[in-house]
């Protein structure tokens, strides 16, 4: 995830100010959630939401972690031997057979299309050995990312005491997971083929029915009720809407996305070979073209990052995060 910026020498000069997004002139759709949130997936900041900190059972949006997790181990091509332990999990299932051989990466295409619990599991025990160390794992993630309201107890979701997290935590959980390539090619993915017959179908409705949604992942337990998290990039910014105990998900989300990226504004901030800002007496000028979404009352901060001998760049921060650099140069010499 992208990192604050902090103001080392008096060499860095920002001109602008940092705003919150301010309310939207529009009232955000009515949804059934009885929790949610609507994110910026580049700021974090919360464009709508209903007790977003609340925690609760989050079914099968907890493999956001384990495939994530998974992602990050790396070595997809690496081919798993199906353990005894991962066979007749209850629930959704792959139907693994022990013994069996699939990769890495088949898993994960079971984990996130079909919801797999099995292919969870034996993911799980392959990264880390068994699904206790797994768990350890995914417990320490959450706690490197600052998901203070969440906890797992196991890598599918299956209900059980110790499993549970936030919506605006699963936002963040997704926000940081779609930054690797090989998750957001696999949240995508609408239809896969495993172990050479299991035809597999995403569960994910909107990846045909909402503009540029990439993901992200379904869960549904009889306690936690229906759970969905989903992404959709617009015009260079990424939304992250999570409902919890929503039975009208699919329609909630596209109004929600819809409503959300209807909010932002396009402005160009940086037009290559003009000024972008001044340093004192000197005027940048600007070596590519920048154009951001902003949301109502989100104004950019620029932040110039001098590299000697060369002019260097200017940093873009949105609500406190870099969201873009443009390299800058002095102006000519008269």
């Amino acid at each position: 995830m992208k990192r604050l910026f902090f103001l080392l020498t008096a060499l860095l000069f920002a001109v602008g100010s940092l705003c919150l997004p301010a309310a939207a002139a529009e009232a955000a759709p009515s949804v059934s959630a009885g929790r949610g949130v609507l994110m910026d997936a580049d700021t974090g900041a919360l464009l709508w939401s209903r007790h977003p900190d609340d925690p609760g059972l989050i079914a099968s949006t907890t493999k956001i972690m384990t495939a994530w997790l998974a992602c990050e181990a790396g070595d997809l091509d690496r081919p798993v031997t199906v353990p005894p332990e991962a066979v007749g999990v209850e629930g959704s299932s792959l139907y693994l057979q022990e013994g069996e051989t699939l990769t890495r990466e088949e898993l994960l295409l079971g984990t996130m299309l079909h919801s797999g619990n099995d292919a969870a599991l034996a993911l799980a025990i392959d990264t880390a050995g068994s699904e206790t160390a797994f768990v350890d794992r995914m417990n320490e993630a959450a706690r490197r990312l600052g998901l203070q309201n969440t906890h797992y107890a196991n890598p599918h979701g299956l209900d059980q005491e110790g499993n549970y997290g936030s919506a605006r935590d699963l936002a963040l959980l997704t926000a940081a997971a779609l930054q690797n390539p090989e998750f957001r090619r696999i949240a995508a993915a609408k239809t896969a083929v495993v172990s050479g017959d299991r035809m597999l179908t995403n569960h994910n409705k909107l990846l045909w029915r909402c503009p540029g949604c990439i993901g992200v992942k379904t869960g549904y337990t009889r306690a936690a009720g229906r759970l969905l998290v989903s992404a959709a990039e617009r015009e260079g910014r990424t939304l992250i809407c999570v409902t919890v105990n929503d039975p009208a998900d699919w329609q909630d989300h596209m109004a929600l996305l819809d409503w959300g990226f209807a909010q932002f504004r396009q402005e160009q901030t940086a037009v290559k070979g003009q000024p972008i800002m001044r340093v004192g007496d000197l005027t940048l000028i600007a070596q590519a073209d920048l154009t951001l979404s902003l949301a109502p009352g989100e104004e950019p901060r620029l932040v110039y990052v001098p590299d000697f001998p060369h002019a260097g760049t200017v940093k873009v921060y949105l609500n406190g995060k870099c969201v873009a650099e443009v390299p800058v140069s002095w102006p000519p010499a008269s």
